[in-house]
């Protein structure tokens, strides 16, 4: 598909088909990759062609009794009470089209819900707002990471004159990697709020819902990137939670997961370390960057209504414990979500980042990971 990069001219910026997205224009569902998609296409059409023959039919019928019995032409009505084989015929006739429509219908029912036997397990967790993957089964189990839009914040500012790309608002930092022609078994869940994980291209929306684990399948059939996002609105940032599927080769693949193992170890963290200040901030810009800075913003200013200011915070400011509280368990009734999917590390290295940004000088400005560990016990 061809595309343009998207440039700001005055108040409209042009745009082309985005790749692996939605297209200019377009007006039916997405070129599907998987058999999934493919039967979707298939029915849709199908179903649209039989909707539009009835249409014809009954209309039709209607039109020219209209026109041949008009009283113009001095016809008269006729004087009966009832047809037996109307009555029949408006009967049998629905019947057998919704049967015959339920029997291709059934079979595609089925085969979306039939996860088993899959190559590879996925578990996606929805969060406000982003993704996080793990890999359950198959190669790659054990690699787990979270998928964050990596549109950059002056891009997405009402009134912002930035330019824009070409893959605006659908794009990630880590995108969810699979290999072509094998079974996807993906286990859905949430951590918060009701979200929903859909990719056009592979047929395929599920819910993500606290509490519950649903499950879905594809098979993509296609080498390439695929776009798709949270179809469920899920909160002020619903339009900012993107999914960006890679297809690869199994071979590609395998050595992606091999890659990524080899990296998670050279990272693993340990949570017993005492951090020293300097490391701890500069991780946690990076931590602040991709869980944070859509509320609270790079400022630290926050969204004056909607989330609260970190710069000069009375949380920030005070007791470590109020605020690992806080990341870990979220408040209910709020925004702020829990956080507990990070790191130890993680946690205390945006909390310490937090507490010596934007002039913030607390009297226990630095918090280690430990601290964390032991809250979570």
């Amino acid at each position: 598909m061809g595309a343009a990069t998207a440039v700001m001219t005055g108040s409209a910026w042009a745009v082309g088909d985005m790749p692996g997205g939605p297209a200019v224009k377009q007006v039916n569902l997405s070129p599907g990759v998987t058999r999934i998609a493919e039967d979707q296409w298939w029915i849709h059409n199908f179903l649209l062609v039989v909707c539009v023959l009835i249409f014809i039919a009954v209309f039709g019928v209607m039109f020219y009794s209209i026109w041949a019995h008009r009283k113009s032409r001095g016809a008269k009505s006729a004087d009966f009470h009832e047809s037996t084989a109307v009555e029949i015929a408006w009967t049998v006739v629905p019947f057998l089209i919704v049967v015959g429509l339920a029997i291709p219908a059934t079979r595609m029912v089925i085969e979306q819900k039939d996860t088993s036997q899959a190559d590879l397990t996925i578990k996606a967790t929805g969060y406000q707002w982003k993704w996080g993957y793990e890999y359950l089964k198959g190669e790659g189990a054990g690699v787990s990471f979270l998928s964050t839009l990596s549109t950059p914040p002056e891009q997405t500012q009402l009134g912002s004159s930035a330019p824009k790309s070409e893959t605006y608002l659908m794009e990630v930092d880590q995108p969810l990697v699979v290999p072509v022609g094998q079974k996807i078994r993906m286990v859905i869940t949430a951590s918060d709020v009701i979200h929903a994980w859909m990719v056009p291209a592979f047929g395929v929306k599920q819910d993500a819902i606290p509490g519950f684990v649903r499950d879905t399948w594809f098979r993509a059939e296609k080498v390439g990137t695929y776009r798709g996002q949270c179809a469920e609105l899920c909160g002020k940032n619903h339009a900012y939670m993107p999914i960006v599927v890679e297809v690869k080769s199994q071979e590609d693949f395998r050595k992606w997961a091999d890659e990524r193992k080899k990296e998670m170890l050279a990272k693993a963290d340990d949570p017993t370390k005492e951090w020293q200040q300097a490391d701890l901030v500069d991780r946690g810009q990076k931590v602040y960057a991709s869980n944070c800075v859509a509320c609270h913003q790079a400022t630290g200013k926050g969204v004056p209504g909607a989330f609260p200011a970190l710069d000069g915070s009375k949380l920030v400011l005070g007791p470590q414990d109020d605020q690992i509280a806080l990341l870990l368990n979220g408040k209910q009734g709020t925004a702020m979500a829990s956080f507990k999917q990070l790191s130890d590390v993680e946690l205390a290295a945006v909390a310490t980042y937090t507490r010596n940004a934007w002039g913030n000088k607390p009297d226990d400005s630095i918090v280690q990971p430990k601290d964390f560990s032991a809250a979570r016990k």
